[in-house]
């Protein structure tokens, strides 16, 4: 009866590591290089982790247009306003206005895929909302 007992106990820890979620995408598969680039987990650090460069990038030179009421008639965009697979898209297809007017080019090739890491990490679906951390 013990043994029985303990090996319940087991496996009903097994089961509850086995369904723990991520609350962050840990790697993205980009299309444009066709490699698989690692996300650090850990909190927001600007300069430290790849992808918070590519924060920062992101406010520097995408929000400068792409702020609430602009000039330049720029939709309002933060990091939320697409799923991780649509910002994906935006990357590969650069079909969107600012890739084809040039305003792109002020980005490096590696500071563009480091601001679409940063925005597959936090976009709208990357956070599991039932997750407490």
């Amino acid at each position: 009866m013990k043994q029985l007992f303990v090996g319940m106990i087991c496996v009903l820890a097994l089961a509850a590591t086995a369904v723990t979620v991520s609350a962050t995408p840990k790697k993205r598969f980009d299309k444009t290089t066709g490699t698989c680039r690692i996300l650090d987990s850990g909190p927001l650090e600007w300069e430290s982790l790849p992808w918070g460069k590519g924060g920062k990038a992101f406010k520097q030179v995408c929000k400068s247009c792409h702020t609430r009421n602009n000039n330049q008639q720029a939709p309002f965009l933060w990091e939320e306003s697409k799923t991780s697979k649509g910002w994906n898209r935006v990357f590969a297809t650069m079909r969107v206005k600012c890739a084809k007017d040039g305003s792109w080019s002020k980005l490096s090739g590696d500071q563009l895929l480091m601001v679409n890491d940063y925005l597959y990490r936090w976009s709208s679906n990357s956070l599991d909302r039932h997750d407490s951390a």
